[in-house]
């Protein structure tokens, strides 16, 4: 099952799905799954990383691991709907051009829109750093989430990860992991606690969703 994975940043998530492939726990362990021999058959496998942005270290990751690494920038010539439809289209070629099965966001922070979402209906994941319905959607990314959660007082938050549907971080959620918000957190500390999560989240995700294409 080939995978894509889109990224915008350093790519720490990006590196546990790379690890967890090399640790081979993409492999399909699932009795309908097994060789005829009875050993597991090869599973998940990454087959490129694209970012919208150009000289981050997720492709500099991509690159030491010995996957495809690409680029695909938003056109900001265009306005900002025909932008994400003709970005979502590029990435579409790309997914279709590696036979993609399934799609990773992760750190991705443009919008997905268009055919893309069709053709991959229940096959694209996200990886929220915050305890979804709460803190999603639209300009909810990054430190703005931490900061929104603390200035609300909450006492916990997290991460999760959901199917992507036509909304912004409205699909239906495949799982989350949560942790405490501790006295005099900063959106940094709260962020740093998170990330811890979010290595773990992202593998069970596609372990989740390559178990659920073997059967």
């Amino acid at each position: 099952m080939n995978i894509l994975v889109l990224v915008s940043g350093s790519g720490t998530n990006l590196q546990a799905l790379l690890d967890a492939e090399t640790e081979g726990r993409f492999r399909i362990n699932s009795k309908d799954g097994n060789s005829a021999d009875g050993s597991p058959k090869d599973g998940g496998h990454i087959a490129a990383v694209v970012s919208d942005r150009a000289g981050v270290f997720a492709l500099e990751r991509a690159g030491n691991a010995g996957i495809p690494a690409l680029i695909a920038k938003p056109d900001k010539r265009l306005p900002k709907k025909e932008r994400r439809e003709e970005l979502s289209n590029r990435l579409l070629g790309i997914a279709r051009e590696y036979q993609a099965e399934l799609i990773i966001l992760a750190g991705f922070l443009s919008i997905l829109k268009g055919t893309i979402l069709r053709e991959y209906e229940g096959r694209i994941i996200n990886l929220h750093p915050a305890l979804l319905p709460k803190y999603g959607g639209a300009g909810m990314y990054g430190s703005r989430v931490h900061e929104a959660v603390l200035a609300a007082g909450e006492k916990e938050s997290g991460c999760t990860v959901h199917l992507v549907d036509e909304g912004t971080d409205t699909g239906p959620i495949l799982l989350q992991r949560k942790v405490p918000v501790l006295p005099g957190d900063t959106a940094e500390s709260l962020a740093e606690r998170i990330h811890k999560e979010e290595h773990i989240a992202i593998v069970a995700a596609a372990v989740l969703m390559l178990d659920k294409k073997s059967k």
